[in-house]
């Protein structure tokens, strides 16, 4: 329906002016707001690992330095090479237990927490040990505060365990988070928003090769116009023969007057590739790697690649590696009723050879102290037959 005509006021009449509140506001236009991926871990775990390269290789290079160094077990401060723990631990379950600690570590990576159930016998002695989900498991709190239990939902079925301190059938590993009673805070998250830089760069790229994210330069046509058949049959040509990644580089034949102008890329678009390397490299630190091993340009941190692998493993993998194992020592311990300790063996991580040679030489060298102290200094307990 149409509204009715506006009436003049009469004259001499007061007219009530309105006014927005935001009128005098002068719209400027300027660049968006940035359009961030989603913070939840599996939002994190999608485009941060299984979608960006440098997430990916981070976290499967620390997984796996991790799960290839050896353990050494000691019982009220002797060394042992024969336990039940390390049996459980050399075969978990179905898996191997380079491949368990592989999860395990890469679940501490990725989600910030990992899981591990304790499948045990009659005699409540651990048999089995198994890695679950993150993203499956939930942390129900008692009356305190503290985890009294854990909730492991896969679909619509649902398995919940009882916590106490004297039965722990779930070992919970977590980093730290300032702000969360029951979960840690996952690299990823403090990496999000360089990883979306990342793959926005990388898109940028993959588009711009697909000639779709700005023309490379214009054909001209001076003084007079195509007709729709000429228009048609050269944008065919184009389309099949100079576009796309496969076509790069390829020579034009114009014909009829026709001239190419390039276009050049401007000092903005060439810094793409330099912000796609600097969020690499920010990935990179998130994780602790250097960006040397990732092969990334640009960093001179280290003077060599050896310094820099030492560096990987004294700053990054061991601090994982004794956490967990410190965490793995305690709770095997408690269910079985045993004072033991595991702890990673430096001796037998090649990265670290130099250093253990120089301190063995030092000790060896030692003139003020006995064998058995300098045994001490190595890790090794007295010989068979003699006391401390």
């Amino acid at each position: 329906m149409a509204s009715p005509p506006a009436r003049a006021a009469p004259p001499g009449a007061d007219v009530e002016t309105k006014a927005s509140a935001a009128g005098g506001v002068i719209a400027l236009h300027t660049a968006g707001r940035p359009a961030w991926s989603g913070r939840d871990r599996l939002s994190l775990i999608h485009t941060g690992y299984e979608h960006n390269v440098i997430g990916f290789r981070a976290v499967r290079m620390i997984a796996e330095a991790a799960a290839a160094v050896p353990w050494l077990l000691s019982e009220a401060g002797r060394r042992l090479d024969e336990h039940p723990v390390l049996r459980l631990l050399a075969q978990p379950s179905s898996m191997d237990g380079r491949g368990f600690l592989e999860q395990i570590y890469s679940h501490l990576l990725l989600a910030g927490n990992a899981y591990i159930e304790a499948v045990t016998d009659e005699d409540a002695q651990p048999r089995e040990l198994h890695a679950l989900r993150p993203d499956r498991m939930s942390v129900i709190p008692g009356k305190d505060g503290w985890p009294a239990g854990y909730e492991y939902r896969v679909g619509q079925a649902c398995h919940r365990w009882r916590t106490s301190p004297e039965h722990r059938p779930i070992l919970h590993l977590k980093a730290f988070h300032p702000l969360d009673d029951h979960y840690g805070l996952s690299p990823l998250s403090a990496a999000a928003a360089s990883i979306d830089v990342h793959n926005a760069a990388l898109a940028w790229t993959k588009a711009l090769l697909d000639n779709a994210a700005r023309p490379s330069g214009a054909i001209v046509l001076e003084g007079r116009h195509l007709s729709e058949e000429q228009f048609q049959r050269l944008s065919r040509e184009i389309e099949d023969h100079h576009q796309g990644a496969r076509n790069a580089g390829r020579p034009m034949l114009l014909e009829g007057g026709l001239d190419w102008r390039p276009m050049g890329y401007s000092p903005a678009e060439m810094e793409f590739h330099e912000t796609r390397n600097a969020a690499a490299r920010d990935i990179a630190l998130a994780f602790g790697v250097p960006p040397m091993l990732l092969g990334l340009p640009g960093d001179n941190t280290y003077a060599n690649y050896q310094e820099a692998n030492r560096a990987f493993y004294r700053q990054t993998v061991l601090p994982l590696v004794r956490r967990t194992a410190g965490a793995l020592g305690v709770w095997l311990g408690e269910s079985l009723s045993a004072s033991i300790a595991l702890a990673p063996d430096l001796d037998q991580v090649p990265a670290l050879g130099s250093e253990r040679d120089a301190y063995w030489k030092r000790i060896s060298e030692a003139d003020f102290l006995d064998e058995n102290e300098k045994r001490a200094l190595l890790g090794f307990g007295p010989r068979l037959g003699e006391t401390p």
